[in-house]
C-alpha cells in the first residue's frame, strides 16, 4: 500500500493485472501500475481528440470555452484533491477522471443520440461503453496487443463509476466476456470520486461558460437561494470589485463548497459502513462517495436550472438538431458507400452485420467536431450551417 493511503484505497501493487499481461522488458521508469494507466491515457490519440469535442457548445469559436479536454483536466484536478483528502490512490483517480469522456462522439449528446438511432438494429450506442471499446480495442499503439492494456482497476472504474451495471450494452458485454470486470458490484472509491468530481466540474464550469456566452446572467443565477446567499457574501467581502471577477469567485466558491461537502460526507459514510479494504467497498451495497442530503438537494436544483436555462435553451436545441442531422447524414453516406471512408477504415470493414454497422459507428464516434464538419463538407459539397452559436 503506498504511503499515506487508507486501507480501503486501491493498491497498485495488488492490481488484478491487465488483459494481455505485462512484458517486464517493456517497463519504462519506476512507475506504479496506475501511473502507467494515467500516462497511457494522456499519450493516446483518443485523449488528444478531446480538444475538439463538444462540452456544452458545439465547435465554439471562442478560445475560452471549455471542450471535453479542458473539462477532463478540470475533473482530474478536483478528483485528485478529494482522493488525497480521503487517502485514496491519486494516480488511479486521475486516470479515471482523464479518461471518463473518451467515448463521446462529436457534438456531445446530440451526436450520441444520432448514433443510437443509426445503430438501433445493431445494439445501439452508449458513450460510456464506447469509452471502454476505445481504450481496449480501437486505440492500439502497441505491437503485441489491441488497446492500451490498462489495469483491471482502471477499466472497472470506467465501466461502472456511476454504479453497478446489471444489463450491459453489447460493447461492454463483449469486453466483459473477454476480460471480466465484475460489473454487478460497486466500483472502487477512486472511481466513485471520479464520478462525483465530474458532476462538480460540469455543474459549475458550465455556469462559467453559460455566462460567457450570454445564455445565463447573474439575475438568473440569483433565483437559486444557495447561489444568492453566496453572492451576498462575495459582495460583502469584495465591495466594488468588477463583476466578472466576482462571478469567477462565485464559481470557485461553489466548487470549494461541493468538494468539502463530498469529503466530509464520504468520510462519514466510510466510517458508518465499516469498510476496511477495497473489496469491502465493492461489496458495501451502496455508493459511499457523494454529497450530503442537503448539498444533494442544492445540486439537483442547480442541474434543473441549468437544463431549463442552458442545456435546453432554444438556440442550443436548434444547434443540437442540426448536429444530429450531420451525424445521421455521415452514417447514411458511409453505409451506402464505404469507399468514402479513409483507406484504413475501408480496408478493415467487416462484410457481415452487425459488425459492419458497428465499424462505421467506431469511425464516426472517434471524429472530432471539426473533422465531422469537414467530412460532411467533403461528402456533400457544402459546410453544414448553424452548428456554432457562440
Amino acid at each position: 500500500m503506498p504511503e499515506g493511503c487508507a486501507p480501503y484505497a486501491s493498491d497498485p501493487a495488488r492490481t488484478r493485472g491487465r488483459e494481455f499481461g505485462v512484458d517486464p522488458l517493456a517497463a519504462r521508469g519506476p512507475r506504479s501500475a496506475f501511473q502507467r494507466d494515467r500516462d497511457r491515457i494522456v499519450h493516446s490519440i483518443a485523449f488528444r481528440r478531446l480538444r475538439h469535442k463538444t462540452q456544452v457548445f458545439i465547435a465554439p469559436d471562442g478560445d475560452h470555452y471549455r471542450v471535453r479536454l479542458t473539462h477532463s483536466l478540470e475533473v482530474a484536478q478536483i478528483g485528485r484533491v478529494i482522493a488525497r483528502a480521503l487517502g485514496l490512490d491519486e494516480d488511479l483517480t486521475e486516470a479515471l477522471c482523464l479518461a471518463h469522456d473518451i467515448g463521446h462522439p462529436p457534438f456531445g449528446h446530440a451526436g450520441e443520440d444520432a448514433l443510437e438511432a443509426a445503430m438501433a438494429q445493431a445494439g445501439g450506442f452508449d458513450h460510456n461503453a464506447n469509452t471502454l471499446r476505445v481504450l481496449m480495442r480501437l486505440e492500439s499503439p502497441y505491437c503485441g496487443h489491441e488497446g492500451l492494456n490498462l489495469s483491471w482497476e482502471a477499466l472497472e472504474g470506467l465501466a461502472k463509476h456511476n454504479g453497478p451495471i446489471l444489463k450491459p450494452t453489447w460493447a461492454l458485454a463483449e469486453l466483459d466476456a473477454a476480460f471480466p470486470l465484475d460489473l454487478a458490484s460497486h466500483a472502487s472509491l477512486e472511481a466513485q470520486v471520479a464520478a462525483i468530481s465530474d458532476d462538480i466540474a460540469y455543474d459549475n464550469h458550465d455556469i462559467d461558460d453559460g455566462l460567457r456566452a450570454g445564455f445565463l446572467c447573474l439575475d438568473d443565477l440569483l433565483e437559486l437561494p444557495s447561489i444568492a446567499e453566496q453572492w451576498r457574501g462575495i459582495e460583502r467581502r469584495f465591495p466594488g470589485a468588477p463583476q466578472d471577477r466576482m462571478l469567477r469567485e462565485l464559481v470557485r466558491g461553489q466548487i470549494g463548497r461541493m468538494v468539502n461537502d463530498v469529503i466530509d460526507e464520504t468520510r462519514a459514510n466510510i466510517a458508518q459502513s465499516g469498510v476496511a479494504s477495497v473489496d469491502d467497498v465493492r461489496t458495501a451495497g451502496r455508493t459511499l462517495a457523494g454529497f450530503s442530503s442537503a448539498m444533494g438537494e442544492e445540486e439537483r436544483a442547480l442541474k434543473q436550472f441549468m437544463y431549463r436555462r442552458l442545456y435546453l435553451h432554444e438556440e442550443q436545441c436548434q444547434t443540437a438538431d442540426r448536429a444530429r442531422d450531420v451525424i445521421a447524414a455521415l452514417f447514411a453516406a458511409y453505409a451506402a458507400d464505404p469507399a468514402q471512408m479513409p483507406e484504413s477504415w475501408r480496408h478493415s470493414l467487416p462484410e457481415t452485420e452487425p459488425a459492419r454497422t458497428r465499424h462505421i459507428a467506431d469511425f464516426i464516434s472517434g471524429m472530432t467536431d471539426r473533422y465531422a464538419i469537414d467530412s460532411y463538407a467533403k461528402l456533400f459539397g457544402k459546410t453544414p450551417e448553424g452548428l456554432r452559436n457562440v
